[in-house]
């Protein structure tokens, strides 16, 4: 997938657990575990705001877009 997340690298620089912030965005820890690891097909813009405000930073401090092969093919 070329989004990459790197939202436990933003928890560790804050110091915040996975559960303190599943519980502040309201979602289950197993939710945020999924999230985290990237099994997600989409975010709600709601849960991304809860999640930066939180962690008190941007969007593109915690997803990434890397050029490469996405997992549906594209013709040519």
């Amino acid at each position: 997938m070329p989004i990459l997340i790197h939202l436990d690298v933003m928890l560790a620089r804050r110091k915040v657990k996975s559960k303190d912030l599943a519980a502040y965005i309201g979602i289950s820890e197993q939710n945020l575990s999924l999230l985290k690891s990237a099994k997600v097909k989409g975010i709600r813009f709601a849960t991304l705001a809860k999640i930066c405000e939180r962690l008190a930073c941007q969007p593109g401090d915690i997803m990434e877009w890397v050029a490469g092969d996405e997992d549906e093919g594209e013709g040519s």
